[in-house]
């Protein structure tokens, strides 16, 4: 080992035991010990040809094992890790290479066709054929930029988020406080490689804390037999439904079992996207389990968090995290009150260095007082508890004088019995500002009307929250990480598709 390393997140890794299980796919055991082993010799490689501090390095490979040791191999070189994901498309692909600017392309053997067909020309390295032929470089300092990932776009063009070895080491840390991360703890991830959540939430989350990632590519029943060996889980809401799902469709043996799988676990925990309220209730009656909600964005790493000791509400996103402070702005910039709606505002050590290319986004995504504008609106209750209500620029509907949540709207229509999933957005409108639009996917064989949801959300809703238009959909358009992406919802409303 290279000693002292400056990079917290390496340092961390490299102190732990070598002989125990870093990582896990397909049945193969990856050990600490070759995680040190391959990701020197990665960074050896990279130096060789050239100096790669500060420099960035995309790549492209499956998640699992060689992903993570791939962006490590990149850490330790000095480089700065912009991951790429087999999810995204040519055109995607051609847009973050040409954004990023990356010194060096990387791809799995798997991979390595699609990222040559976007790298419109240049040289693409394969990750496995890397070997040591080089002294190890110097190590990366804990300010220096570390990793760059890219913002999933439902507002706008992704935006390329740069963060450094500090501020990653930060949100890890946090976390293994507030969410009692163990070395003995087994991860099972199902998440993509690409955002914050799968990568530092959750895999390097585990990796900081000595505990192990187990891979598996999410399939709901393959994923409730494989709870039986795991602790702690992660996933989105999406993931959450389709568990429901498949538990609603097992035998009775069957189901019994899973609960029992289930039952077993430490912690569940939900992010990315609200969690509606009755799935965590279905689950929580299928399983027995409070799955604990929190939120955070990449630039901020994780802001808000249920407890993992005591009650978790639901619908809510918990209390700030330790060495976070979190306010809750009106539009004029004043502190509101107790239960009023605002715009979150987040002050942290994890926070991001900037936007890359991109100095006026950086210097207008912060107020006066140096806080974060998160583009979010929320309401803290007396307890300190906040709820999200929803983004400012899709999730808050502005219809006839009224600022209204999507995301309250949602929660109620959900619970009609032929709404399978649901969207509401705000369709420009000459005389209502907005009309709150439910955009609706019935389930097999139900048929959905607009009056009949009126009627229901009576109970709910008050009068002016009501949707006045609906669109029946085969499906929602969603991003990797399962948000619906609003914005083309609205676009095809306005193509008239």
């Amino acid at each position: 080992m290279e000693s002292p390393i400056a990079s917290p997140l390496l340092a961390r890794l490299a102190a732990h035991p070598p002989d125990r299980v870093a990582m896990t796919a397909g049945g193969a055991a990856v050990s600490y010990r070759d995680v040190d082993t391959r990701t020197t010799s990665m960074a050896a490689a990279l130096a060789s040809g050239g100096d790669l501090r500060g420099a960035r390095v995309a790549f492209l490979a499956e998640a699992g094992p060689t992903h993570l040791m791939t962006l490590l191999g990149i850490l330790r070189a000095g480089g700065v890790a912009v991951p790429l994901s087999p999810l995204h498309t040519r055109p995607e692909l051609e847009f973050l290479i040409g954004d990023a600017g990356p010194v060096r392309l990387l791809a799995t053997a798997g991979q390595r066709a699609a990222l040559e067909a976007a790298a419109g020309g240049r040289s693409v390295l394969d990750v496995d054929t890397l070997v040591s032929g080089a002294r190890l470089p110097a190590t990366p300092a804990r300010d220096a930029p570390a990793i760059m990932l890219y913002t999933s776009g439902t507002t706008g063009r992704p935006k390329g988020v740069r963060l450094s070895h500090a501020a990653v080491a930060a949100t890890v840390e946090a976390l293994e406080g507030a969410w009692r991360w163990r070395a003995d703890d087994r991860l099972l991830h199902v998440l993509p490689l690409h955002h914050t959540h799968g990568l530092i939430v959750a895999a390097l989350g585990a990796l900081w804390a000595g505990a192990e990632v187990r891979f598996l590519p999410f399939e709901a029943r393959a994923a409730w037999e494989a709870l039986a060996d795991a602790t702690v889980f992660m996933a989105v809401p999406t993931i959450y439904a389709k568990l429901l799902d498949a538990f609603r469709a097992a035998d009775d043996a069957t189901r019994a079992r899973w609960t029992a799988h289930a039952a077993r676990l430490r912690l569940f925990t939900s992010g990315s996207a609200a969690l509606p309220a009755g799935v965590l209730e279905e689950f929580r009656a299928a399983t027995t389990q409070t799955i604990l909600e929190r939120y955070g964005m990449t630039e901020i790493g994780m802001a808000l968090s249920n407890p993992y000791d005591g009650p978790r509400v639901p619908g809510a996103v918990g209390a700030p995290l330790p060495g976070v402070e979190v306010d809750v702005v009106r539009d004029d910039g004043a502190p509101a009150d107790v239960d009023e709606p605002g715009e979150l505002r987040v002050r942290s050590t994890q926070m991001f260095s900037g936007y890359h290319g991109d100095e006026a986004a950086t210097a207008s995504s912060f107020d006066g007082e140096g806080r974060f504008r998160t583009g979010d609106t929320g309401r803290r209750d007396a307890a300190g508890v906040i709820r999200i209500l929803g983004r400012t620029s899709v999730d808050i509907i502005k219809s006839a004088g009224y600022k209204l949540s999507a995301l309250e709207i949602e929660a109620a229509l959900r619970e009609h019995p032929a709404v399978a999933e649901v969207a509401v957005v705000g369709v420009p409108d000459a005389s209502w500002g907005e009309v709150v639009t439910a955009c609706v996917v019935a389930r097999a064989g139900a048929r959905v009307a607009l009056d009949d949801l009126v009627a229901f959300a009576r109970a709910h809703l008050a009068p002016y929250k009501l949707p006045r238009a609906l669109r029946l959909c085969d499906a929602l358009p969603r991003n990797a990480m399962g948000k619906v992406q609003k914005k083309q919802l609205l676009r095809e409303i306005g193509d008239g598709a």
